[in-house]
């Protein structure tokens, strides 16, 4: 009989491509894996691997097996997912999420369910998007609340649903006595200013460079900040502009000598989902009271 456990090893492995991987997603050593993946492949009595180069592939038999695991390991979860269900949510529910989305958000559901449902448990990971759907795709986590940007239009993964939470607008912040903080902004007058963003990478350094395409020009960006109320004071101290969510306002605040502003040239929005593979009581329970 084919083991489970090596099965998920083998779907993993299709999905990567390498041992290495692999063995870093799933906490093991790279020749554990292989030992693993050698093993399944004498189980199944058909060669599952064959070498491409210096990297091992599937072969057609590894593939046709790929497509089974996905059908078996599916069913397994679900099993399991019936088995803990209950017509009470209990129990132990892992949430990935950013920050400002856990202090608007998740917070007050996690109040809201002491009393509610005082037999759910929620944790809580902060993590960013591109994390937290990988937290939620290798089973660390059961939820995971990300976002997208309407400039940076993005798909869920396979295998992974997504409920909407809300929208927001993207603001432009500007020191209070910059010329363009008395209304709506063009980000066009804004063209030769240096401005401040996210980490080289990340999906806020990206958003500005999509944005200011859009606008017509390459912003000339001089300082990074991945935390909003160190972006927001370093505008205040003339460091920069910057763009940041509306949300920001709210859970941050708005430092004095700082002005939001909305943008005229485009609208970009920011849009917060809920993402999950399975939905037990507990996680609809969570999402309920999220507003998902």
């Amino acid at each position: 009989m084919l083991d489970p456990a090596r099965l998920r090893l083998l779907r993993e492995f299709a999905e990567r491509g390498t041992m290495t991987a692999v063995a870093e997603v799933c906490g093991m050593t790279s020749s554990a894996v292989s030992q693993q993946l050698a093993t399944l492949e004498r189980e199944a009595k058909v060669p599952l691997f064959e070498r491409a180069g210096r990297r091992v592939r599937l072969t057609a038999e590894g593939q046709r097996l790929v497509r089974h695991a996905h059908i078996v390991l599916n069913a397994l979860d679900a099993a399991e997912e019936d088995l803990r269900s209950a017509s009470t949510p209990r129990g132990p529910v892992r949430v990935a999420c950013f920050a400002t989305a856990a202090v608007h958000r998740l917070l007050p559901a996690i109040a809201a369910a002491r009393t509610r449902h005082p037999g759910l448990h929620v944790i809580v990971y902060e993590l960013e998007p591109r994390e937290a759907v990988e937290a939620l795709r290798n089973g660390s986590c059961d939820l995971g609340i990300s976002f997208t940007y309407s400039v940076i239009p993005e798909d869920p993964p396979p295998g992974v649903s997504r409920r909407l939470l809300g929208v927001e607008p993207i603001l432009i912040a500007l020191p209070a006595h910059h010329p363009a903080a008395t209304g709506e902004v063009d980000l066009r007058v804004l063209r030769e200013e240096q401005w401040i963003a996210g980490s080289q990478g990340t999906t806020d350094h990206e958003m500005l460079d999509r944005a200011c395409a859009l606008a017509g020009f390459r912003p000339n960006v001089i300082h990074t900040a991945d935390d909003y109320a160190l972006a927001l004071r370093m505008v205040r101290e003339g460091l920069g502009v910057g763009l940041v969510p509306e949300l920001v306002a709210t859970v941050v605040g708005v430092p004095d000598g700082v002005l939001l502003r909305p943008i005229s040239t485009i609208e970009i929005t920011r849009t917060t989902h809920a993402l999950l593979r399975t939905a037990s009581p507990a996680v609809n329970a969570v999402l309920k009271l999220l507003g998902g």
